[in-house]
Formats: C-alpha cells, structure tokens, sequence
C-alpha cells in the first residue's frame, strides 16, 4: 500500500510541475493565459505543500523555486563562454548612416543590409545557461568576462523558463546562453515604492536601481517578492543548432520558451530602422517599462561573423539612444567634494527637477576650467540633461533669465575639509589637496580599498565608512583588519548581526590575488589593467617595491609616468608601514594567479581636438603607459581615433576608413584612468 500511495504521490507532483510549466510558457512567451492567477496560485502552493511533506521530491527546477531558496554567504563568479561586450552609441540619423556605411565598407559591398532593430531596455543584462534543456546557471554581465552568480535569484523570476519547450523543428541545443535584459516595469516600480515607504524604507531612485538591487539578494526569497521581468535579445554559446539570422534565432528562442519583445521589427533596410526609431521615441513613454534607445543588429549571422569585434563591441550592431532629456532649473550652490588622490571637484546643487521621471538635485561640474568655459554662477538659471539618460550635467546657463545677484566661483586656495593647502599642477586640469592625511581623501581611499575590483568587502557602505572615519575608529584602510564586532556594535544603527556580518566579510576578503592587491593600494596611474600588468611581472610584493623606474618601463604597457608614481608610492615610509600592517593582519596574497587581460599593445591611437580634462601631452603618455602607440595621421592602420572638442578633418578620415572612434570618457575608461 505504502508504494502504491509513493507513486501516486509522485504522479501528482509530476503533473502539478509540467502544468505548471505550461501555464506559464502560455503566460509569459504566448501571451495567451489559459487559466486565472488565482487558479495557478492553487496549483503552486498545492505543490509547494506536497514537496514541504516529502523534500526528498524537491528538484531544482521546481516550479516551487519561484519562491526563492535558502540564503547565500556572498556570491560566487562566473565566466562567460563568449565576452558579454558592450555596444557603441549613436545619437542622429547621421550616425546611424555612418554605421550603415561603415558595415558595407567592411564587407566589400555596396549591396543592401538587412536590419533587425530592438527596443533598448533600460535593465540589467544576465546569461542564463541551459543544459540539455535545464536551467542550470545564470550571471551578470560584471565586467564583460565574469559577472556574479545570481542562479537562485534568476529562478525565482515568473518569465524565465526553468525548463526549455521542445522547439519549432522539436529541436533543443544540448546547452544553451541565453542572454536577457532584467527589468522591472513602471507600475510595478510604483507599486514597490509605495510599499517601501509604508514600511519606512528608502524609495529606490529609478526602476532599474531596483532591478540591480533586487538581483543582488544574497536572500533569494526577497527577489521573489519584487516584480522582476525580463526580454531575452540574444545568446552566447549555442551547441548542436545553427541559425541563418538574428531574427532566426531570436524565433527558436521564443519557441523554446523565451519571452521576447513583441515591438522587435526584423529585416528591415536602413531608411526603415530610422523610422522605426522615430516610432520608438515618440511610444517610449507609453510603454510599460523604460527603453533608454533601440539596438539595430546586422540581421545574417554570417556577415556578423565577417565583421566581427573589437575589444569592447560588436562591429554588426549598435545602439541609437534617445535624445538626452533635459530641463531647466537654479544653481542655488556650488560645493567641492575632495576625492581619494585629492582632486577637488565642484558639484551643483540645484533646485529638485523631474528630468525624465527621476528628481536631479546635484550634478557635476568637472572642474575649474569647466565652469569658466560655461560661465556658470551660483544663483543661474541652467539647462540640465541626463546624458544617456542617466548621468546629470550642467548643459548650458540661461544668460538671458539673469538677474545680476549671480555670484561668480572661485575654488578654494585651501582643502574645504582639511583646511590644507590646494595646488593644481602644470598640464592639469585638477585641483589638489596635498595633505594625504585629509578625512575626505582617507574615506575615499578606504571605500577604494573595499570595492568590488579590489579587496571586496561586502557590507562596507559609504555611509558607514564615514561614520568609522568621523568616530576616528579608522584613519587608514589597514584599520579595517583590526575592527571586530564590539566596536562595530557601539556605532549609531549597527545590530550584532550587521557587525557580524560584515567581520565575516572582512576575514573572507584575506585572501586576494596580487592584481587586486595592487589595485586596491590606490596607487595613483594604477588601475585595474596596470596592476593586472605588474602582477603578471612580479612575484613578490618586496620585488615589485624595490623595483627601480628602468625597470618599471621596461614592461610592456608601463610608461615613464606609472613608473615614477609606482616608485614614489614604494618610497613613502607611510605607504610601507601600511602594507606592513595589512600582512600582519593576516592578509594573504596570491601570486601568479591573475587574469592576463588585454593590453594595448601594438594598438595605434590618432588624438583631435580639444580634450577637457587632460592636455594632448598627457593623453599621449596615458597610450604609451598602457602599451599603446601615438600616430599623426589617419590610417587604415589605426585602431583608434580619440576625438575631443572642434576634431577637425582627421575625424572625417577616421569616419571614411571606418576607425573606431572614442570620446573622451571612453577613452578614459579603456585607460581605466582616474
């Protein structure tokens, strides 16, 4: 009787699962529901019942995971069988033109392209992998090559299949990336924040603040309970199928199970892709959630395979954003914010203003130079943009609304934290504070030290940091190690187990790769890529600090100015008991294991016009520094064209022979340059 009543149990779990998978493939990808919410909620919690009875049947692809999973200590990481590259951007039909131009060019033809063009949703990309047809990962983007690992979180997603469908051709790929955009649409973004606040929590600032927020739940059973949504819009790996196009692909994907955007037009020439956008721009705010452009892909694989990458996009698609949202509003004040290595920055506050659904209160002003280029007074009336929509700026001031009560800004001849002496150094366009024991440069330093790229520690917010600095608990990122739970517990809102959490994070952080270890010092010229560099050199740190400038630039990618600043860093008797302290902390490092990325070497680089925050010389010793070669004149040789204010002919050439272009920020973050 026992087996009997075993298998019949097991029989109605079985059928409550594939039920359940079915219904919500007719949900989610057909858009076709075949039964009530209320309905399937039965089915759910009858399952989730019977697994609770007998979890020797609970499986990971359960329906019931929906629910979330029992919480993590910190995520693992991922890397991506296939990079996860970013997209060029354009902003006029001349663009777009260009890039249509440009993919001929590339191809040898003058024959027609075929275009399949996509809303750009304003989310979070992920990789989910399917083996065999079952969920069996998923990770962020991250860094383009590793992202974290979010599998618990992503299950927990109604839209994303846990299970594939049997496809057009009742094919299924022996493994499977997926590659999606997470979101959460603009009601359900309300509705959440109406929520938080009557619980006394912060609003979140936008809906895809929210979505990040969510999917970085170490506690799953919390993005369970927020409306996240996604599109999927492309994939990695694909084993066992191959595909004719883009839009090929993207139909056996909603075949397999897939949601896909419904507004996605496929196969359409370039005249088409432009009105389509004009369609988009004009629905963007009716839609259900937040689409900050449209993506246009070259629609054949096989070209897309001609054209091929650089070494941070596709050249077969880009992105058209929107028009950047702007409004006007009132400087009311100027404030300087002093940075880790010292640099002084002025920062508007401004009148609040709705600039595409988000309040703007502060927006940076760069530096000095920016502001008297733009004139900008404290009491001016001033033309705010979100540029890409997401970074506020001062565009322009409104002369004509002046009043004469504007005040003109000066920066201070003294640190507005530390009272010390600013000096700003020939070739540059920073302002300094030189006294390296400033609060603000040692909060900075240390919230450094923490992040994500260096020593990691989860939990170490900025508000916490200033509070440990201000209570004077840390006045260097070696206190850290010696903060334990007491301590901790004696600050203003920090619960035991806030405090225990985050020594776990600091014991757990011990362990680090010498790149990171590097990075994390804040060695100025040092980023990511150069520590990446000297780690892959060195195998001890004493090696590395007793390193002579000769030595230095006789690496490939490491120039006279790195060099000097590696070797003036090594000199500070400060800096060395620093490191010092940090070992006998129990800090441990590990040599020979970091990531060889990409340099820049053998890649030329061409510089026009003016650039804003750094002279043409300095521009020039940053290539050099990273490996990189300078040239006067455009080529079908050159990699890339850095193109600054008023560029001149050379950028039309660039344009003509299809060079990558970079504005300054993209150079800056190629550089990784602070």
């Amino acid at each position: 009787m026992k087996s009997l009543m075993d298998t019949a149990i097991v029989n109605k779990v079985n059928k409550l699962r594939e039920a359940l998978h079915h219904h919500n493939y007719r949900y989610y990808v057909l858009d076709d529901p075949e039964i009530s919410d209320v309905e399937y909620d039965r089915l759910l919690q009858e399952l989730i019942r019977l697994e609770q009875t007998y979890p020797q049947l609970a499986i990971a692809d359960s329906p019931s995971v929906r629910v979330g999973a029992p919480p993590l200590t910190s995520f693992d990481t991922i890397t991506h069988s296939l990079p996860m590259l970013s997209l060029d951007n354009a902003f006029s039909d001349d663009d777009i033109m260009e890039f249509d131009r440009r993919v001929k060019r590339q191809l040898g033809s003058d024959d027609p392209i075929r275009y399949t063009a996509e809303p750009k949703l304003d989310g979070v990309a992920v990789e989910l992998v399917y083996e065999n047809g079952t969920l069996t990962a998923a990770s962020t983007r991250g860094d383009g090559i590793t992202g974290e690992s979010i599998t618990s979180n992503v299950r927990t997603i109604g839209a994303v299949p846990l299970l594939m469908q049997r496809g057009r051709r009742n094919d299924m790929p022996s493994r499977l990336e997926a590659r999606g955009e997470v979101f959460i649409g603009i009601e359900n973004f309300k509705k959440l924040n109406r929520e938080r606040v009557a619980l006394d929590l912060a609003p979140f600032a936008n809906p895809r603040n929210a979505a990040a927020g969510s999917l970085r739940q170490l506690d799953s059973k919390i993005t369970a309970a927020r409306p996240l949504d996604i599109f999927f819009y492309g994939v990695g790996l694909v084993a066992g199928i191959e595909f004719e196009s883009h839009w090929d692909l993207l139909q056996s994907l909603k075949a397999w199970g897939f949601k896909i955007n419904p507004l996605i037009r496929p196969r359409i020439a370039v005249a088409e892709v432009l009105q389509f956008y004009r369609q988009l721009s004009e629905r963007r705010h009716q839609l259900a959630y937040d689409i900050d452009g449209m993506v246009i892909k070259v629609d054949s694989l096989r070209l897309q395979q001609r054209l091929g990458t650089t070494t941070r996009s596709p050249r077969w698609a880009i992105a058209y954003k929107f028009e950047a949202l702007q409004e006007t509003t009132v400087l009311e004040n100027i404030e300087v914010q002093v940075g880790r290595t010292g640099v002084l920055t002025p920062v508007a506050h401004l009148t609040p203003v709705n600039v595409g659904g988000v309040t703007v209160s502060r927006a940076t002003l760069h530096n000095e130079d920016e502001i008297e280029k733009k004139d900008i007074r404290i009491g001016d009336t001033v033309l705010v943009q979100r540029a890409g929509d997401v970074i506020p700026e001062v565009v322009k001031v409104i002369a004509s609304q002046r009043s004469g009560d504007e005040k003109k800004f000066t920066m201070p001849v003294s640190c507005p934290v530390c009272g010390s002496p600013v000096v700003r150094m020939e070739g540059e366009a920073a302002t300094r504070c030189i006294n390296a024991s400033c609060s603000a440069q040692v909060k900075e330093r240390i919230k450094h030290f923490a992040s994500k790229a260096a020593f990691d520690i989860d939990g170490l917010g900025d508000k916490l940091v200033d509070q440990l600095v201000a209570e004077g608990l840390v006045s260097s990122y070696a206190d850290l190690f010696n903060l334990d739970v007491a301590i901790l517990t004696g600050l203003e809102r920090m619960g035991t187990k806030s405090a225990e959490n985050l020594i776990n994070a600091i014991a757990a952080s011990k362990q680090i790769n010498f790149a990171r270890f590097l990075y994390a010092l804040g060695i100025r010229h040092v980023g990511e890529h150069v520590a990446v560099l000297l780690a892959n050199q060195f195998d001890s740190l004493e090696r590395l600090a007793a390193s002579s400038e000769e030595n230095l630039t006789a690496i490939e990618g490491i120039g006279p100015i790195v060099a000097r600043s590696i070797v003036d860093f090594f000199k500070q008797d400060e800096n060395l008991d620093t490191m010092r302290r940090i070992l006998q902390s129990g800090v441990r490092i590990e040599f020979g294991t970091s990531i060889i990325r990409k340099s820049l070497a053998g890649r030329t680089f061409v510089l026009t016009g003016a650039l804003e925050t750094m002279t043409r010389q300095r521009a020039k010793e940053m290539i050099t520094a990273a490996g990189g070669k300078v040239g006067g004149s455009v080529s079908r040789n050159t990699d890339f064209i850095v193109a600054g204010e008023s560029p001149g002919s050379k950028l039309a050439k660039a344009q003509e022979l299809g060079v990558e272009i970079l504005d300054e920020a993209a150079f800056k973050l190629m550089l990784g340059a602070e």
